[in-house]
This record gives C-alpha cells, sequence and structure tokens, in this order.
C-alpha cells in the first residue's frame, strides 16, 4: 500500500515545512558496457508502462504490491486491497526487449479464494509479499490485515494452508503492530527452506525506523514454523516493502517512501542475516540497537536516467513511481542479475503502473 510516512530530506525538508523545489536529476549518467549506470552496482535497462491502466477479463490490472519469476519470460504479480473488489492474482508475459528495456503483457487472473470457495476481498486481504513455491502448483501470499501468511493454489485460487504468526505481530489491540504496516516483504530462498517476511514499520515496543524480519524454516509446499527474528533499520522517513532472498542468508531489501509535493524516494540495498542476532527474545528493540543487520546501498533509483520517462505528479526524478514490488530475473549478457520493479498505482490517477528491469551485481 501507498506509505503516508514522510520523508525527511537530506535537503533539509522538515515536516510541516515549506516544500522547496523539486530537486534536479543529473543531466547525464555514465555508461558502462552500452548500460544507462544509476550506480557502480546497477544500470537501468528501461521501464514499460504497458500496464497501466489497463483491463483483463473484466477487472482492473491495478494496484500491483508484489512481483515473483516463476520462469523464463513468465511472473505472477499480486493486487491489494483495492476497495471490496476480489483479491487476485495475476501472470504476466515478461520479456527483455534488446534497447528498449522489459515489456510485459497480462496472460490470466485469479481470484483468491478462502477454503470454502468463497473470494477474499480488499477487505479481508491486503496482498503485499507473493513467493512463487517450487512445483509452480501453489503461491504463498503475505497480507497486512491481520497480518497473515497464506498459501494458494495456482490454478483455482483456493487456500490451502496458513502459517503461524507470533502473536506480538498482530495489529494493535491484538498485537503490537499497526494497521497498514505489518507484512509487506515476503521472500524464499532458491531451495524453498527458507522464508523471510518483513514488517513494514516498527512494533510499538521497537524504536522508530527499527523494523523486524522474521526467518521462517521449512519446506517449499508443506509447513514452515517462525524460526528467528532480525532487527533491520530502515533509513529516516522510509518503509521496507520487499525483500529478495540471495544465497547464505543474503537479501535485498527494498525501502521506499513518500513526501507530498516532492514524490517518492526508492532505494535497494543489501543485507545479510549470516551470524546476525536473533532478536526474538527481545522485548524491545531500542535507538542504535547493535544487534541491527548491516546494509549497502545497491541503488538510489533518483539516480538513474530518466529515460523519457514521464511522472503524473511530482517526482525527484520522472521515473520514480510508488515502487513496491521487486524480483530477481536471469542473467544479462554481461554476467549480471535483472532485477525487477513493479509499482503500485492505487487504482488512482496521478500514480503509475510501472514495470522497471536493472542490471545488478550481487554477491555470489
Amino acid at each position: 500500500m501507498w506509505s503516508r510516512r514522510l520523508l525527511i530530506l537530506a535537503s533539509g525538508l522538515t515536516l510541516g515545512g515549506a516544500v522547496g523545489a523539486v530537486p534536479a536529476v543529473s543531466a547525464a549518467a555514465p555508461v558502462r558496457h552500452g548500460l544507462a549506470a544509476c550506480s557502480p552496482s546497477a544500470s537501468l535497462l528501461g521501464f514499460s508502462d504497458a500496464l497501466d491502466k489497463t483491463r483483463f477479463n473484466g477487472t482492473a490490472v491495478s494496484g500491483l504490491s508484489a512481483l515473483a519469476v516463476t520462469r523464463p519470460g513468465r511472473a505472477v504479480t499480486l493486487v491489494d486491497n483495492i476497495g471490496t473488489s476480489p483479491a487476485r492474482m495475476y501472470g504476466l508475459s515478461v520479456r527483455l526487449r534488446p534497447g528498449r528495456g522489459p515489456h510485459a503483457a497480462t496472460r490470466d487472473v485469479t481470484t483468491l479464494r478462502r477454503p470454502d470457495g468463497t473470494p477474499y476481498t480488499g477487505a479481508d486481504l491486503d496482498g503485499e509479499g507473493l513467493v512463487a513455491e517450487r512445483g509452480g502448483r501453489t503461491v504463498l501470499v503475505a497480507s497486512e490485515t491481520e497480518p497473515s501468511i497464506r498459501r494458494f493454489g495456482v490454478r483455482d485460487g483456493r487456500q490451502r494452508a496458513e502459517l503461524p504468526v507470533p502473536g506480538r505481530f498482530r495489529v494493535a489491540p491484538a498485537g503490537e503492530a499497526a494497521g497498514n504496516q505489518t507484512f509487506e516483504a515476503l521472500t524464499a530462498t532458491g531451495d524453498g527452506r527458507t522464508l523471510y517476511a518483513g514488517m513494514e514499520d516498527s512494533l510499538s515496543s521497537d524504536a522508530a525506523g527499527i523494523t523486524r524480519i522474521l526467518r521462517y524454516d521449512g519446506r517449499s509446499g508443506r509447513g514452515y514454523r517462525p524460526a528467528a527474528q532480525y532487527a533491520y533499520a530502515t533509513d529516516p522517513g522510509l518503509g521496507l516493502v520487499e525483500l529478495v532472498a540471495l544465497r547464505d542468508g543474503g537479501l535485498l531489501a527494498l525501502e521506499r517512501g513518500w513526501t507530498s509535493g516532492v514524490g517518492n524516494t526508492v532505494r535497494v540495498y543489501e543485507t545479510s542475516t549470516r551470524r546476525a542476532a536473533d532478536v526474538s527474545d527481545v522485548a524491545s528493540l531500542p535507538a542504535g540497537a547493535t544487534a541491527v543487520l548491516g546494509k549497502r546501498l545497491l541503488v538510489d533509483l533518483v539516480d538513474c536516467p530518466p529515460s523519457g520517462a514521464t511522472a503524473k505528479q511530482p517526482q525527484p526524478n520522472p521515473l520514480l513511481d510508488n515502487i513496491e514490488g521487486m524480483a530477481l530475473g536471469g542473467r544479462t549478457s554481461h554476467g549480471r542479475h535483472v532485477l525487477y520493479l513493479v509499482s503500485d498505482d492505487n487504482a488512482g490517477a496521478t500514480q503509475i503502473t510501472r514495470l522497471y528491469a536493472l542490471a545488478v551485481r550481487v554477491p555470489a
């Protein structure tokens, strides 16, 4: 979902203060290997607005909040809580066009249903995280309503199971989480034995800006159990909105925020849980907690070349929008990984459903 947390910009913009001019984007970006560089570790391959404000089988293709690549050329994306319309996911065809970036087209739509076959709606399922399980028969969907993590069949969309969630992660008064600030991120390791669920914002007992990542251990398509928790510190004003699992405990973390009159901030960091402290038994994480995971900036999207993008509302770079989904694809001819991002337009006229492709260098 669109975050209402305001970003305190390094330029000196403060909450409640006057909004200054939108920062200028550098006119030229360095080019490496024929790609427009955003950072030493990431280059923009391109973007596509082909899905924006489209319809498929009588449904609006909007509110896309999560993305999972299922096989080369195929992906699935998840709709969050758009009113009381049925909760659903879309199958996509995704291809990279040499020199032109990605293109996506909708292939199918699946309604997510309760065990009795009745549809979930935006009123009781706010889909924000998505994992395509090994074998391709089931997906895991994180909803930040309660929050919950449920397994659904790909063909019929019917719920198969629900994973346990520790009580303190429930929305208050049942737990310590704030509404609309719970499970926003979900990812699994390649072997399906480890699942990570990321909270968008802090528990009430933790310091502002320190959120928790839950690790589940189990088997893809079978049971998972909570195994550990890790402390993660977001940049001021940003929330944790997506994770991608790498090898040996490595993660990519997507942080995003929005400032009225200025626009979005979107950053991708590298982090790792390897040898990290388990904070499951820590009642309260203070500011400056030593257990917080280290992180390294992979890319700040404001530094990418605009590449002809246009924005429907003020943005520090017209390429930016409300990015919420992230998934790794294959490799480029230069040996980098393809990182896909998708933005959630919240079914609104001033936001865009945009698919991005970057070439990134991530740890082996």
